[in-house]
C-alpha cells in the first residue's frame, strides 16, 4: 500500500476550440481593470485581436520574453508593469512567456491568465525557473501558479510540426517523472500514464498531418494533464539535467528535454520498475527508454546534445553541475555515471540502463 497526500491546486481552466474570445469574461472574473499582455513579436496579429477584444482594459504588450526566463529579462518587464500601472498579466505563448508572467508574479503576486500556444505545460505549476550568470534555479510560490489557463485548440494549429514534437515531449517528460517521484500518488498517476499514451499518439498524426484538429486536441490535452502532474509532485534527475544544460549552455528548453528523456528514465529503470511497467503500457512497448528515442527519431527531431549546440567540451562543467545541489531521484546521483549519461546524449547514443 502507498502513503500519500494529495492537494488540489486553486486554479481554473478553460479548454476547447475559439476559447481565447472567453478572454473579457475572465478578466472580469479576477475584477481585472488593467491587463499587460505578455507576447513574442511574432504573435502582433494575435496581440492586436486581443487589444480589439478587451478594449481600455489593454494596458499595454510586453514582447521581451525569452527561454530560461533572464532575470534581467524580467526586471526590463517590471518597468512596463509599474509604467502601465497593470493590474494583471496575460501571458501568450509557450514556456518563455508563461515563465515570464511567473517571474513577475513572484514579484507582485499579480493575477495571471495563460493562454498557451504550445505544450510545455508549465502553465500549470507553481514552480518558475530563472537564470543568471548562467545557472538556471527553480523557486516554488503559491503567488508563482497562475489564476487562469484558457487552453484554445485553435492557438495551437499553426505550431510547427517539428516545435510541436519536442513541445510533446517535453510534456511526457513531465508525465514520466510524475511516476517515479517521491510524492507520487494514484490520482496523479493515472493522470501521467493517459498523457502519455495520448501524446504518444498524437505526435506522429501530427507531424504526418499537422492540420488534424482531433491530434491537436489530444496533444493538448494530454499536455494539459502532464502539468497537472508537473505541478503536483516533485521532479527529479531529468529535469535537474535540462535546467543545468539549458542555463549553462542555453540550449532550447523543448529539444534539450527530448534528447535528455530517453538516457535520465534508462538511468533510472532499475529504480523504478512500477513507474517503467506503466510506462510501457502507456507507450504499448516493452522498453519505455529505447521507446521515446524511437519516438524522437520517428518525428525527425534531434536525438543528442551535439546537434542543439551543445560543445563536448562541457560535459564534465555540466556534469559538476548537474550533482550539485541535485533534485530528490529514486537512483542515486553518482558524479562517474551522470557523466556517462551526458556523453552518451551529446553523442546521441542508444539510451543506457
Amino acid at each position: 500500500m502507498q502513503d500519500f497526500v494529495y492537494q488540489n491546486a486553486p486554479m481554473r481552466v478553460v479548454f476547447g476550440s475559439g476559447t481565447l474570445r472567453r478572454l473579457p469574461d475572465e478578466l472580469s472574473h479576477l475584477g481585472a481593470t488593467c491587463a499587460l499582455v505578455l507576447a513574442t513579436p511574432r504573435q502582433k496579429d494575435l496581440i492586436a485581436d486581443i487589444r480589439q477584444m478587451i478594449g481600455e482594459h489593454f494596458a499595454g504588450v510586453f514582447t521581451g520574453a525569452v527561454m530560461h526566463t533572464p532575470v534581467e529579462v524580467t526586471e526590463r518587464a517590471m518597468e512596463a508593469v509599474r509604467d502601465m500601472q497593470a493590474d494583471c498579466l496575460v501571458a501568450i505563448g509557450g514556456g518563455s512567456t508563461t515563465g515570464l508572467g511567473k517571474a513577475i508574479a513572484l514579484r507582485t503576486d499579480l493575477p495571471q491568465i495563460v493562454l498557451p500556444t504550445s505544450y510545455a505545460g508549465s502553465e500549470m505549476t507553481p514552480v518558475v525557473g530563472q537564470t543568471s550568470g548562467g545557472v538556471k534555479t527553480t523557486q516554488s510560490s503559491p503567488k508563482i501558479l497562475p489564476e487562469t489557463v484558457i487552453y484554445d485548440v485553435d492557438l495551437t494549429m499553426t505550431m510547427p510540426a517539428k516545435l510541436s514534437a519536442t513541445s510533446g515531449i517535453n510534456a511526457i517528460a513531465h508525465a514520466v517523472e510524475a511516476l517515479y517521484a517521491r510524492d507520487r500518488n494514484p490520482l496523479i498517476s493515472l493522470m501521467a500514464q493517459e498523457s502519455i499514451r495520448m501524446l504518444a499518439l498524437a505526435l506522429p498524426k501530427i507531424c504526418a498531418q499537422p492540420g488534424d484538429r482531433a491530434a491537436r486536441t489530444d496533444a493538448l490535452h494530454g499536455a494539459w494533464l502532464s502539468g497537472i502532474c508537473l505541478g503536483a509532485v516533485g521532479m527529479a534527475l531529468h529535469h535537474k539535467l535540462c535546467h543545468t544544460l539549458g542555463g549553462a549552455f542555453n540550449l532550447p528548453h523543448a529539444e534539450t528535454h527530448t534528447v535528455i528523456l530517453p538516457h535520465a528514465l534508462a538511468y533510472n529503470a532499475p529504480a523504478t520498475p512500477d513507474a517503467m511497467a506503466r510506462i510501457a503500457t502507456a507507450l504499448d512497448l516493452q522498453d519505455p527508454a529505447l521507446g521515446l528515442q524511437d519516438l524522437a527519431r520517428k518525428l525527425a527531431v534531434p536525438t543528442s546534445l551535439r546537434e542543439i549546440g551543445m560543445p563536448e567540451s562541457g560535459i564534465d562543467h555540466a556534469a559538476d553541475l548537474a550533482v550539485k545541489n541535485p533534485y530528490w531521484n529514486p537512483r542515486p546521483v553518482e558524479r562517474e555515471a551522470i557523466r556517462e549519461l551526458i556523453a552518451r546524449a551529446w553523442r546521441g547514443d542508444t539510451p543506457k540502463t
